[in-house]
């Protein structure tokens, strides 16, 4: 597809369908009909230009598509009279209300699974086709087509109102998973999968313009900037992966970074801190530092401190134990780790690398090769092993 077309209905998709379920309720005809308005979109308008109303044609497109599905369905056929009156007749349907935010949350309604509420976010917000959510997932097409129909029968059953939300807590928690597969892959052989870090980065621009005193908001924004500004330098030509203090900081993009460090430092200032926040500033400290060895871990350890108390998890303090190696050495990390419940690749790489830091290189070579057999990232196989083959 043209990729001005492409980014342009991505764009409008969530905004059309946010006018009919506005008009019409019934999310799931609604997120059906926009659908098959897009996909004319992508057929006509490659070929026959961008219309001077493009947001106006899809709404169109989609009120008659919605009509013809209500029309269809036999159950309905004595309703005819609502069908009309429903009708969009306005010459230019492009109402000034933006009902991105309020479809988002309806995308992420407690009822549904984080798997269906990731996939629906994709599908009806960012306009991702069904195939393309498969392909990022790495999961059959049937599979991501299942969770969206069952998703949108969930929110019908449910009776979940179409209405601005007053807490961003779970949008928030699915764009961070969306990002997060993204950015560093839990599968496949790609360590990065720059659609969806992308998208991510595109869905939380968009709630950021529409709410930008809220700090938490704006703090997963900027922690998505500042760790897709190390995306050139976390891989080598051949995809193998480039841990943090090895890559080549002259190729991490110093304006996302500009970006993102502006924002998490208006919002420290001006919201109550929150995780997403903390995160972000952990983030900013890393990239505050040109040369691995100038990381202030010191600050860095502060702050998942305050993330320990305000965002608990086994993850959270997996992290923290690598600030703790920083500034108190491997043998207290070590002593940390020993008490951690977690059953995760990832502590057998941290378990790694404190051992070798403290020279115990045959240890260390059993964690890693642990590590490699547990994670389903192809690239960080590849590390883990390498490491396994030379310890430091």
């Amino acid at each position: 597809m043209n990729p001005e077309v492409e980014g342009l209905l991505r764009t409008l998709a969530p905004q059309v369908l946010g006018v009919l379920v506005r008009r019409h309720g019934q999310f799931d005809v609604c997120e059906d009909a926009v659908q098959e308005a897009l996909l004319g979109a992508a057929q006509q308008w490659p070929a026959d230009g961008i219309p001077d109303n493009p947001k106006g044609w899809l709404i169109t497109a989609a009120s008659r598509r919605w009509i013809e599905q209500y029309r269809s369905d036999t159950a309905r056929r004595q309703r005819e009279d609502k069908v009309v009156a429903l009708t969009p007749t306005p010459p230019d349907p492009v109402p000034a209300q933006d009902d991105t935010l309020t479809l988002l949350a309806l995308c992420c309604h407690e009822s549904l699974t984080t798997a269906s509420q990731i996939a629906l976010t994709l599908r009806a917000v960012g306009g991702l086709t069904t195939a393309e959510i498969a392909r990022a997932f790495l999961v059959p097409e049937a599979t991501v087509a299942q969770r969206i129909s069952r998703a949108k029968q969930k929110i019908k059953q449910s009776g979940a109102k179409f209405r601005p939300p007053q807490d961003l807590t779970a949008v928030l928690h699915v764009l961070y998973l969306i990002f997060t597969e993204g950015s560093t892959a839990s599968s496949g052989d790609d360590l990065v999968r720059v659609d969806l870090t992308a998208e991510a980065i595109r869905l939380t621009r968009q709630l950021h313009k529409r709410r930008p005193a809220d700090g938490e908001l704006t703090g997963l924004l900027a922690l998505m900037l500042l760790t897709d500004a190390r995306r050139p330098a976390r891989t080598d030509p051949n995809g193998a992966l480039i841990p943090l203090a090895e890559q080549d900081r002259t190729r991490w993009d110093t304006q996302a970074i500009e970006e993102g460090t502006t924002l998490i430092s208006t919002a420290l200032k001006t919201a109550q801190i929150g995780p997403y926040q903390l995160q972000a500033a952990i983030a900013a400290v890393h990239a505050d530092a040109t040369q691995a060895e100038n990381t202030d871990w010191h600050e860095i350890l502060g702050l998942y401190d305050l993330l320990t108390v305000t965002a608990p998890g086994p993850m959270v303090s997996l992290n923290r134990i690598v600030a703790v190696a920083m500034v108190h050495g491997p043998r207290q990390a070590l002593d940390e780790l020993s008490t951690l419940d977690l059953d995760h690749y990832r502590v057998h790489a941290v378990r790694a690398h404190l051992l070798d830091l403290r020279g115990e290189h045959d240890q260390a070579r059993q964690e890693y090769d642990k590590a490699a057999k547990l994670t389903l990232s192809a690239p960080e196989q590849r590390y883990l092993r390498s490491r396994s083959r030379h310890p430091r």
